[in-house]
């Protein structure tokens, strides 16, 4: 809605002619007030029916318009001819009967309520009236004076009218400052409205009602400043929160102050409205100290569930961050433990959410029943935990952090039961201490997070159980999140490629494989071999997706090579996600089919440390995979502990030599006695030998004299991307096949 620019201007004229004639005919209201007194009102109204705020203030400026309709209508009234007899009462009735619209108005003004907050306060407001007027009964009993011999009717008014602009008056101080609103004409104009009130009261009282022209003429003005202000148009500003404990402070002020009042109206055989006033305000100040009671209690509780995990009932991120920030501001040194379960995933995926949520609430259990008095233990998220311990003062930082992380460890080496099933939760460890260091304590947990994660990231990488924090190796991680975050998004994305690496017959030298091994064409850092982001997919459980892709792309590439007639076997690493996937057989089944590739051309790879890991899922998945035609290799056979359980239980197509053995072939004749019967017992099993790392021609004489089947590694190739596989192919087709010795 379009406002009249010109609305203020109008009412204030209009105003200014109705308050001047007042002034004139003061003491003697007649009919040459009435016409000016009508346009007043009627120029209220108008600005009311006008005005459109939008916005949060709205329903302030609709009370306050309100409010400027009811004074104008008490003037209208004070200056008939015919209520002459009431005199002054009908403005001061209006003050009061629109203090409720007032004073929600003002509270209300660039304010909002929470869910422990009424912005109105009417309980307090109303007894704050009460005990107002109580007071000024008991003051007109002392003084004395016209006032004793006015009826109640004409006296209780006025005092009320009194005591309303008092309290309005203060609120708009207090809403001025607490708002923001010292700079707002409006507000201005709000308040001299009050004072406008104040002084008709004051009038009404001195004149013990009968100065009735002076008393319209400054309700008029209130009236004309009220319409004036909602006619200004609206400034912005920040909406400012309500505070329940402020009304919860002034509750105990109104009930100490009615029953101070209460006390001396007893003693001093007052009137009845001395009695009744005061009785009021402590009931309706009782009532809000009640309501404000509850409300605080319910903040109270919302704010612990703010900071509590609600899985587990620790800490949460935000009260942890809260603790460090207050230990780096005493400079009171303290350890901080990150710790993370290492086979959560796979619980949770083979078990199902809920036996994964009952883990995470016995470990919690655990850390908070065994750490020190004082620790705070904490969830981050997920399967990660947070442990703040602070130095006792006689200790020293140096050596608490190292055994915490131990301590850590310790505890989580105790199985689990849950649900009737006895389960293991290896953790990993990163450790940072604190002590003063010159820096600012805002960027503190900041600081001490990354620590620790860039020592957890350490302890994950390398197989350890507890790191601590180093700053001479270790690196800020914040580069190392900004990568996580870009490898959740190159999964999606065309970044992650694929090279390959041929696999050799070794009697013929004909390539007869490739495995296909993933790269990260990053747009900013390049290529990135896989040892630069691999180890991040696995800690941020990304390499499912990262495997799937890869999957993909093998299929897709190892039929296109068959279309152009050259048959290779594919073969693709599984990840210990990818075992613990139920699913996985009947999407490769269904990449197989959609790509028209043979599921004997397929070779999916897994290693010991995989199987280890989930041995039962993984069992059920492998299976699965043989039964779709898909050959199963063992990577890195020879570096577990249960080379040989795997290959009476699974079906096996597969052996691949670790490196390990290759590369100490020539040279460690306890190695090459292994190698020989390891190719010996696969051959009685009917299984295939690739010998991984060859990087010599004497070490590929050597395999071809063990009768090995196949050679991988350097010597052949390294790896490379698709389109250069043909080139090499013609290649090693045309080179001589190794010759094993008569």
């Amino acid at each position: 809605m379009q406002r009249d620019r010109g609305a203020p201007t109008a009412v204030l004229r209009t105003g200014t002619a109705v308050l001047a004639l007042a002034v004139l005919v003061a003491g003697a209201p007649g009919p040459a007030v009435v016409p000016l007194a009508v346009v007043l009102a009627l120029g209220a109204l108008a600005v009311f029916l006008r005005r459109a705020v939008p916005g949060p203030d709205r329903r302030v400026w609709v009370r306050l318009q309100g409010t400027a309709v009811l004074l104008a209508v008490g003037v209208l009234v004070t200056v008939l001819p015919a209520a002459g007899p009431l005199g002054v009462v009908p403005a001061m009735v209006a003050v009061v009967v629109g203090f409720p619209t007032t004073y929600g108005g003002l509270l209300r003004w660039n304010r909002f309520s929470t869910s422990a907050a009424d912005p109105n306060d009417v309980l307090n407001a109303s007894a704050a009236v009460l005990v107002a007027v109580a007071m000024g009964n008991v003051v007109v009993d002392l003084v004395g004076g016209p006032l004793t011999e006015l009826p109640e009717w004409q006296l209780q008014p006025m005092l009320a009218a009194a005591a309303v602009a008092v309290i309005e008056l203060g609120t708009s101080w207090v809403i001025t400052a607490v708002a923001g609103l010292a700079r707002d004409v409006r507000m201005a104009l709000v308040a001299g409205t009050q004072v406008a009130l104040l002084v008709a009261a004051g009038l009404a009282l001195w004149s013990a009602g009968e100065a009735v022209g002076p008393v319209a003429a400054v309700t008029g003005a209130a009236v004309v400043m009220c319409s004036v202000a909602a006619a200004l148009p609206a400034r912005t500003s920040t909406p400012q929160p309500a505070d329940p404990a402020d009304s919860t402070v002034g509750a105990f002020a109104l009930i100490s102050v009615a029953t101070v009042t209460l006390v001396v109206g007893a003693l001093t055989d007052s009137r009845a409205a001395i009695i009744w006033c005061a009785g009021l305000a402590a009931v309706a100040s009782s009532l809000r100290l009640l309501v404000n009671l509850r409300d605080l209690a319910q903040l109270a509780v919302s704010r612990r569930e703010a900071l509590t995990d609600e899985l587990t009932g620790l800490a949460n991120r935000r009260a942890l961050i809260r603790r460090i920030e207050e230990l780096c501001a005493t400079g009171h040194p303290f350890s901080l433990g990150l710790v993370d379960l290492d086979r959560f995933k796979e619980v949770n995926d083979g078990l199902g959410h809920a036996a994964g949520d009952e883990l995470l609430r016995r470990v919690s259990r655990r850390l908070a029943d065994h750490l020190p008095a004082g620790a705070m233990v904490g969830r981050l998220g997920g399967d990660e935990f947070a442990v703040v311990v602070p130095v006792p003062p006689q200790g020293d930082p140096g050596d608490l952090t190292p055994s915490l992380g131990a301590d850590l460890v310790t505890l989580s080496r105790e199985p689990y039961d849950v649900d009737g099933l006895v389960l293991h939760a290896p953790v990993c460890v990163g450790t940072t201490g604190h002590v003063a260091d010159g820096h600012a304590p805002g960027d503190c947990a900041t600081r001490l997070l990354r620590r620790a994660d860039a020592a957890l990231y350490d302890a994950k990488r390398h197989g350890a159980t507890a790191v601590t924090y180093d700053a001479t190796r270790h690196v800020d991680t914040s580069g190392r999140i900004t990568l996580v975050e870009e490898l959740r998004a190159a999964v999606d994305t065309d970044q992650l490629v694929l090279w390959y690496q041929p696999q050799v017959d070794v009697a013929s030298g004909r390539t007869v494989g490739v495995e296909a091994l993933v790269r990260w064409q990053h747009p900013t850092r390049g290529l990135l071999a896989p040892a630069e982001f691999l180890p991040l997919a696995e800690a941020h459980a990304l390499m499912g997706p990262v495997t799937e892709r890869v999957l993909a792309e093998a299929v897709r590439q190892g039929a296109e090579w068959r279309r152009t007639g050259t048959p290779l076997r594919v073969s693709v690493n599984l990840s210990a996600s990818n075992l613990s996937d139920t699913a996985l057989p009947a999407r490769v089944a269904a990449l197989l089919a959609e790509h028209g590739l043979p599921a004997s051309a397929l070779v999916l790879e897994v290693t010991e440390t995989v199987l280890m890991t989930e041995p039962d899922a993984g069992l059920v998945v492998v299976r699965a995979l043989a039964e779709l035609g898909a050959a199963i290799s063992i990577d890195d056979f020879g570096t577990g502990w249960s080379s040989l359980t795997y290959l009476k239980d699974l079906p096996v197509t597969e052996l691949k030599l670790d490196r390990s053995f290759t590369a100490d072939l020539l040279t460690e004749p306890r190695t090459a006695a292994i190698v020989h019967g390891t190719i010996e017992l696969a051959h009685r099993l009917g299984l295939r030998v690739v010998a991984e790392g060859v990087e010599t021609a004497a070490t590929l004489a050597h395999l071809a004299r063990l009768d090995c089947d196949e050679s991988q590694g350097y010597l052949h190739s390294r790896p490379v991307p698709a389109p250069a596989v043909t080139a090499l192919l013609a290649v090693a087709t045309t080179a001589p096949p190794v010759r094993q010795p008569a």
